[in-house]
């Protein structure tokens, strides 16, 4: 479930692809949270953390609650699960179901950030993550149910990238915030963000260079094709191993000079993490749990599947998504979208574009 990893082009400038895997499709909204905005977060027993949007950003988002159908959506209603923001700032939610647990208690008269808020309150106040890392090391940040998880206790963890490439990852491990400096920028899901570090220890054998030609006694054995150089890496999508060949394509994909050119690369890379249905199925008896969606029943084996694929050019302030019902990316941006002072959202299937039909341009070539 989700995959997010940082490129650097060849003049360091920094680009994220980040997938997301269900079981189920879900009503996002992509929402654009404009500057001046007025938002809270509100945690039950304590009083409300007010602020105001210094930055604008554009968010991929879901419903705090489950939806009723027509339902119009304001910018309280709608939870970050992916942005970029007018100072290229990225924010990107992922599961962790270790999440839950006692947490440090929290003065009853001190105002307390939501956990289900991170990405609003992230996203709409910061330009680097020295900032965020500064701001979050005195404000309590406090899990909560989540009503259309069925109240789970906010099981996610969060990565956040700015233009430089300096990376940082809040996590709650059964209800201790840890905040980890992240210098591969890539994170996946359970176990802790630590322990894939660490377990990263053991593939300092991988490189990108094949090596075809190896001789056993007098036989001299040769490959009849390129990618040997692949043979070490974990094949399966467990975070472990998803984890692993992320590190290992942002470290080798070819460093693009042109930003276009960079985009199209990650473009590429996550390609290498896109997961159709039915790759694995995860029978009750046998299989993994997945997230629980009021509202949304599963009635087929649970098969996790990619719902969407974002990328985004930190340095030029552009986001581009795809949804599971094709493989064209949709271009917003968000530096253009700096001057805009109202919110807005809108269904996400209704901006992802369709297949193009090439049939009546090739014959009027």
């Amino acid at each position: 479930m989700c995959t997010s990893l940082l490129y650097r082009d060849a003049a360091d400038r920094a680009y994220l692809g980040r997938t997301l895997e269900l079981s189920l499709e879900l009503p996002y909204q992509i929402a654009l949270f404009p500057q001046g905005l007025a938002l809270a977060s509100t945690v039950a027993g304590h009083p409300a953390l007010g602020w105001e949007t210094r930055y604008g950003a554009l968010a991929v988002t879901m419903p705090a609650v489950p939806p009723a159908p027509g339902t119009t959506f304001g910018p309280a209603d709608l939870k970050v699960i992916e942005g970029l923001n007018t100072a290229g700032l990225t924010f990107s939610v992922q599961s962790y179901p270790q999440a839950g647990g006692p947490q440090d208690p929290v003065a009853a008269d001190r105002a307390a950030l939501s956990a289900v808020d991170i990405g609003a309150f992230v996203l709409s106040q910061f330009a680097t993550v020295a900032e965020v890392k500064a701001a979050l090391t005195d404000l309590p940040v406090v899990l909560e149910p989540v009503p259309i998880l069925g109240g789970l206790m906010m099981p996610f963890h969060y990565v956040v990238h700015d233009r430089t490439g300096a990376s940082l990852v809040i996590e709650f491990h059964h209800g201790v915030r840890t905040i980890y400096d992240n210098p591969v920028g890539v994170l996946t899901n359970a176990p802790q963000f630590a322990w894939h570090l660490t377990n990263l220890d053991n593939y300092t054998f991988l490189n990108n260079v094949d090596r075809s030609r190896a001789t056993f006694g007098s036989y001299a054995a040769t490959q009849p094709g390129s990618g040997i150089a692949k043979a070490g890496l974990p094949g399966t999508d467990t975070s472990v191993d998803r984890f692993i060949r992320a590190v290992f394509y942002a470290e080798f994909a070819e460093k693009q000079q042109q930003p276009d050119k960079a985009v199209q690369m990650v473009a590429h890379i996550m390609n290498n993490f896109d997961r159709p249905r039915g790759i694995t199925v995860d029978p009750p008896e046998s299989g993994s749990g997945h997230l629980q969606v009021a509202g949304h029943t599963l009635t087929t084996v649970p098969t996790e599947f990619t719902s969407w694929t974002s990328l985004s050019d930190l340095d030029r302030r552009l986001f581009f998504l795809r949804d599971s019902a094709g493989m064209n990316y949709v271009r917003f941006d968000v530096g253009a979208l700096a001057s805009t002072t109202t919110f807005h959202a809108a269904p996400m299937a209704k901006l992802v574009p369709p297949t193009p039909d090439g049939t009546a341009a090739l014959t009027a070539a």
